[in-house]
């Protein structure tokens, strides 16, 4: 049998006349990693109904029409009328995460008690991580049907606010502002939905090149407000009032800002159409598994539900920013 023997200089910093210096750390671990989006701690939570979550939406109201409606006041003949209601659904999506946690290495950190703390963080690193996923994936999921799913993430926001037809491009030499005050007016002129939208999210880079314009045209710093959440945001004068305009980082964009080349969207929104369905809860749920023969701690984390954007053919608009 060979017998090796490591040199200690290979784990030591210094050795010298009194003195073995081994490597030591903080015990804090520096920790900015972006986790969750604003968007998903805005919109509406409320309970499945079942799978899918069903509701019903009114397209029209029972109003006669004014050829039928106007009659003789002296010979009345009232005009049948009936409500429009449509049935929508929305089915739901799971997600899951695991982390399993090695029996050795966790008696090992325990009896080094250098970083006493990382069984707890790392579990709720990961729930973070199934909310980040859940924020992504709640503007930029991959399917592309409520009524039939053809992926198992979600209908993401900006793919049914594309799909319901709203959709507004700003070409490279207009104005953005111009664009967002325009789009805003034509959704609150519409004569058959009361539409009142309530912010406009999009990327930093194109709410900096927002106040670019105004800086630069109108020599106007837009206006400051804190919305829920803490968060505080500029706004836009509009017909529907001061709207916040919302940074998401999970809006992403094509190209280069500047090129001539670049797309990016923003989604004008009424928010109190927008709804998540959970299952059983809206915050994640951590099951511990029973312990292996390897005795390594299991947890998982789960969370069930799905997005709908209530009026998406009517009451959201898709910008498009060429720059």
């Amino acid at each position: 049998m060979n017998v090796k023997f490591a040199d200690i200089n290979a784990a030591a910093d210094y050795i010298g006349p009194g003195a073995v210096e081994v490597p030591m750390y903080q015990t804090e671990i520096v920790d900015l990693v972006r986790r969750r989006g604003v968007f998903g701690q805005r919109i509406r939570q409320v309970p499945a109904t079942g799978h899918p979550s069903r509701f019903f939406e009114e397209t029209a109201i029972p109003a006669p029409s004014a050829a039928a409606g106007f009659v003789d006041p002296r010979n009345i003949v009232a005009p049948v009328v009936n409500p429009t209601r449509v049935e929508r659904s929305v089915p739901l999506k799971a997600l899951v995460a695991q982390i399993n946690y090695n029996l050795f290495d966790m008696e090992l950190g325990q009896q080094q008690s250098q970083f006493a703390y990382l069984q707890a963080k790392d579990l709720t690193d990961t729930v973070d991580g199934v909310l980040r996923t859940h924020d992504v994936a709640l503007w930029n999921g991959t399917d592309t049907s409520l009524s039939s799913p053809t992926t198992a993430q979600y209908f993401g926001a900006a793919g049914q606010i594309a799909a319901g037809g709203n959709s507004l491009t700003i070409g490279t030499g207009q104005s953005i502002v111009d664009g967002f005050k325009s789009a805003i007016a034509q959704m609150l002129s519409n004569t058959s939905y009361g539409v009142r939208p309530t912010a406009i999210y999009a990327n930093p880079v194109l709410l900096d090149l927002v106040d670019r314009e105004m800086k630069t045209q109108f020599n106007v710093v837009l206006n400051t407000r804190q919305i829920e959440g803490g968060l505080t945001v500029k706004t836009l004068s509009t017909q529907a009032g001061d709207i916040p305009l919302i940074p998401e980082w999970t809006l992403g964009y094509t190209g280069t800002p500047g090129s001539g080349t670049a797309v990016l969207p923003a989604y004008i929104v009424t928010e109190d159409l927008i709804e998540y369905h959970w299952l059983s809860e809206p915050n994640p749920r951590i099951f511990k598994l029973g312990v292996p023969g390897s005795l390594a701690s299991q947890y998982v984390v789960v969370k069930f539900g799905g997005l709908v954007v209530k009026g998406a053919n009517y009451a959201h608009t898709q910008v498009l920013v060429d720059r």
